[in-house]
């Protein structure tokens, strides 16, 4: 069953051909998962890359203009891509229980409840008519209007203003990331009732994760146990459950292709970051360490074969070639290599650039 399990979860994940069908675009892979990790910029260009076989990361940044989807703070207080349509209610459903501590993580780094209003303020009034600023823009801005943006006060006004449905974070302008008002890039907003909603998250998580448990939906979205039951209650046949397990009601009955596959995947990549239970992804516990230096949190990106861990990669990008650095966590022969090649062939396509890799 475990292996079964791994391997429909590599179609759920969008990283092998799902039997009902696949999006072919970025907004439809990032509506199948509902939302995906998105703190770090490279990472879910790759993200989205890895599941749209082919398209580039110019390509991708492009159709990240169109406003579709958008990325802000709607859960766990981690930033994540999600379809603009839905922000508002994501906000209300997941996003408040990170602001019921705002104001002792305020009280920790000096920031006043009024100043911290004062900043959202400022910033809906430097963003309105339609203007985008980058991050460095937002904080010069909050300065000049006497907020003091020093030490974590910063970012904790640019999280506070996004947690409040004011603004959103816009694509990178370069390399630099940039903030906009939410209701310039959500102006349609869909508005489901709070059950609804429950039901809306609980189907889309194990579409895009199943097989998998409701404490697994917990911790991917921070809601209680008893709301995500009561998600999977309302989404109702169009989910199915074995034991403790729970998936799409389309995978019912399918016999996945045996388990051989290679993959390149970035580090804060929903393969990893979607589960509260990772063991059926690492052969040995201790490679966790090895993806998660010290538990820091900054997850590396990874070799995956048969759908489990096998190596951690770094990339070096040039003018005309990708270094890409490969430790492997376990052994890997000569013919193991030229898969880890092949698998991060892709990646090196996606950048528009050629492949050199490189072992220690």
């Amino acid at each position: 069953m475990a292996v079964d399990s791994l391997a429909i979860r590599l179609h759920s994940l969008l990283l092998r051909d799902h039997p009902g069908g696949r999006p072919s675009d970025v907004a439809g892979v990032v509506r199948w998962f509902g939302a995906m990790q998105a703190q770090d910029m490279a990472s879910v260009l790759w993200s989205l890359g890895a599941r749209l076989p082919g398209v580039t990361a110019a390509a991708i940044s492009a159709a990240l203009e169109d406003r579709s989807v958008l990325r802000t703070w709607p859960m766990r207080g981690t930033v994540h891509l999600i379809p603009s349509a839905d922000a508002r209610w994501m906000l209300e459903l997941m996003g408040v229980r990170a602001l019921a501590g705002a104001a002792k993580r305020r009280e920790v780094i000096g920031l006043s409840l009024e100043a911290a209003e004062r900043g959202v303020s400022v910033l809906a009034s430097a963003l309105a008519g339609g203007k985008r600023l980058t991050r460095a823009e937002c904080l010069r801005t909050l300065t000049e209007a006497g907020i003091d943006v020093g030490g974590q006060q910063g970012y904790h006004l640019l999280w506070y203003a996004s947690q409040q449905g004011v603004t959103a974070i816009a694509p990178h302008v370069g390399k630099e990331q940039t903030f906009v008002l939410l209701s310039d890039w959500a102006s349609a907003s869909d508005s489901p009732s709070r059950e609804e909603a429950l039901g809306i998250v609980a189907l889309r998580y194990f579409r895009s994760h199943g097989p998998a448990t409701v404490a697994d939906l917990a911790r991917w979205t921070g809601l209680t146990v008893r709301d995500c039951r009561l998600g999977v209650s309302v989404a109702g046949d169009a989910l199915a459950s074995i034991d403790d397990l729970v998936f799409d009601a389309a995978l019912s009955g399918f016999e996945p292709p045996p388990l051989d596959d290679w993959l390149a995947l970035p580090g804060f990549d929903e393969y990893l970051l979607g589960y509260k239970d990772r063991a059926l992804m690492f052969a040995d516990p201790a490679h966790f360490d090895a993806v998660v230096p010290g538990g820091n949190g900054i997850f590396q990106a990874t070799i995956v074969r048969s759908g489990v861990v096998v190596a951690t990669w770094k990339r070096v990008l040039g003018s005309r070639s990708v270094v890409v650095t490969v430790q492997p966590l376990v052994p890997l022969k000569a013919g193991d290599r030229k898969h880890v090649a092949a698998a991060l062939q892709p990646y090196a396509s996606f950048q528009e650039l050629d492949l050199d890799v490189r072992w220690p």
